[in-house]
């Protein structure tokens, strides 16, 4: 299995605290980025092929070029801190072991683009981690890093101030526009788009949305340079990348690791492989919206997009979800539907229907109460939804169910009931369109 350098995660205690961070090189790549020009940082971040590990997989420098230059207009960024995709832990390990080079990466990426003003926006729920950032921040502050002091600190003209915003645990709001929304002390509504962020963003200014993971990237590759760090993992998705194994795994946690890994040395190398020599029966390589492998297919698939795209699924967030031979995937795929149910904004109409009637749907299956047709119904619902909303969690739903019954169309089956009378869907409670037969009841999961 190959090796890279400990990029985002070094094995080093109390990398949290800003001495040992100084000890380590701290803010040196900070000082090295305010002597070069903003165009030669961007036109590095470019040569290093990093791309946005939040899931879109966007080109990071391509993204940052697309900041207005020559403008009077305030400009922000905006760290999405909103890790909230089942299966996806990998920012909230950088937000406790290593803040101060998420700090860095924040200022690096302010100066290159010209913003006047960071938000890092966290998860609702993780209080302890906006503590420890918060903390970060105020000793950095403390020490003329960031905000006006920097100025005299490392002697240049440029300066940037941090706000921290917590969220309110809502998932929406890790979609760019609702979270700028909720920036701006709105509903978490998704925004239509064009104008994108970069034209008509916070306040209707210029703004650029990265993940953390993507922004704690910035240092090394400055450090390191661009060419250096595009050598490391896969050529088409380069980099170290932090890898998240939970689910039926002997050694769950983070791991970091090249682009374009082994899914098998993921698992069975770094993971330890399944409890109790059980076999692998299902993995979903990046978070609960990517489309699942079977564990019969994962032999030499490679841990980058590229790769996992000729697969039909993607890499997603990296979040790798194992599930043993035990695993009733029926009940997986309803418990995954009913999240996205329950956190969809309601603003799409193929969004809130659509994962409402997925859930109850796959309800019928779990009590065994489901015809065979049904199970083509599922597969229609999500074609119906994919590509008609305004933000991408109708197509994250649609994904997973699909995958699910595609792969494990069989498992499906063996919970239909022999036969059952086809009933227009206009009689089944709560379902108004007659178009999709249903059948007469909508048992609730139990």
């Amino acid at each position: 299995m190959t090796t890279a350098p400990k990029l985002l995660l070094p094995e080093i205690p109390n990398l949290h605290q800003l001495e040992t961070y100084l000890q380590h090189g701290g803010y040196e790549a900070l000082r090295a980025a305010l002597r070069m020009s903003p165009d030669e940082i961007i036109e590095e971040v470019k040569r290093s092929g990093l791309r946005g590990r939040g899931g879109a997989c966007f080109p990071t420098g391509l993204k940052w070029s697309f900041m207005p230059k020559g403008t009077d207009k305030p400009k922000y960024l905006v760290v999405n801190a909103d890790e909230s995709e089942p299966g996806s832990f990998k920012d909230r390990q950088i937000l406790e072991h290593n803040p101060h080079q998420l700090i860095e990466g924040t200022l690096i990426a302010g100066y290159a683009m010209g913003a006047t003003k960071a938000f890092i926006y966290i998860r609702g729920e993780y209080h302890r981690w906006y503590h420890l950032l918060q903390q970060a921040l105020q000793d950095s502050y403390a020490r003329g890093f960031v905000g006006t002091r920097m100025q005299q600190t490392f002697r240049t003209h440029y300066s940037l101030d941090i706000v921290l915003h917590k969220g309110a645990g809502a998932y929406i709001c890790g979609e760019e526009t609702a979270l700028m929304e909720s920036i701006e002390g709105k509903r978490g509504y998704p925004r239509f788009k064009p104008p994108f962020p970069a034209q008509r963003g916070l306040w209707g200014m210029p703004t650029t949305i990265n993940n953390v993971e993507t922004i704690a990237a910035v240092p090394p590759i400055i450090q390191m340079g661009g060419a250096a760090y595009a050598k490391i993992g896969a050529p088409g998705h380069p980099g170290t990348i932090l890898y998240g194994l939970s689910g039926h795994i002997n050694r769950p946690g983070i791991y970091e690791l090249p682009t374009g890994t082994l899914l098998t040395d993921l698992l069975f190398d770094v993971g330890g492989g399944v409890p109790g020599n059980r076999q692998l029966k299902a993995v979903i390589p990046g978070g609960s919206s990517m489309p699942p492998l079977r564990g019969d297919e994962i032999e030499g698939v490679r841990m980058d997009e590229e790769s996992l795209k000729q697969l039909g699924t993607h890499i997603g967030t990296a979040g790798i979800i194992a599930m043993d031979e035990d695993t009733d995937i029926v009940r997986v795929t309803w418990r995954i539907a009913r999240f996205y149910h329950h956190e969809s904004c309601g603003q799409c109409t193929p969004c809130r229907e659509g994962c409402g009637w997925l859930e109850k749907l796959l309800a019928r299956f779990i009590a065994r109460d489901a015809s065979t047709h049904e199970i083509d119904l599922l597969v229609e619902i999500c074609n119906q939804m994919e590509g008609n909303t305004i933000c991408a969690l109708a197509d994250a739903a649609a994904w997973a169910v699909r995958g699910f019954v595609t792969k494990f169309r069989d498992e499906f089956e063996a919970r239909c009931k022999p036969s059952r009378d086809f009933v227009p869907l206009n009689v089944v409670h709560g379902l108004r369109h007659s178009n999709f037969p249903l059948g007469r009841e909508v048992p609730t999961a139990p």
